[in-house]
């Protein structure tokens, strides 16, 4: 007798550290319809999304190389890259044993 069918977990790139881990592990950014990049926190927004880790050297990576730029297919502002890095000094410097 064979059990329930395992759930498809949806896999995920980081742009700050192109390791690859379910979906759920990941903050996901966004470029909206009006050009603008924002964190989204529910993972729904509608626009070009992309994923880093919940950690600062992730963002740091993605924020310092320009890799938020080329994913989102967009140059962001100066205002909402001030605003990526605000949230990504919130977020832990090392990766605790949940993630």
């Amino acid at each position: 007798m064979k059990g329930p069918k395992p759930r498809h977990v949806p896999q995920r790139t980081c742009i700050g550290c192109r390791q690859e881990a379910g979906k759920r592990a990941f903050i996901r950014i966004v470029r909206t319809p009006e050009q603008r990049v924002l964190v989204d926190p529910t993972g729904k927004a509608n626009g070009r999304g992309a994923y880093l880790h919940p950690l600062q050297t992730c963002w740091e990576n993605a924020l310092k190389r320009g890799t938020i730029g080329y994913a989102l297919k967009i140059t962001p502002v100066e205002e909402d890259v001030e605003a990526l890095r605000a949230f990504a000094r919130t977020l832990p410097v090392e990766e605790s044993e949940g993630i």
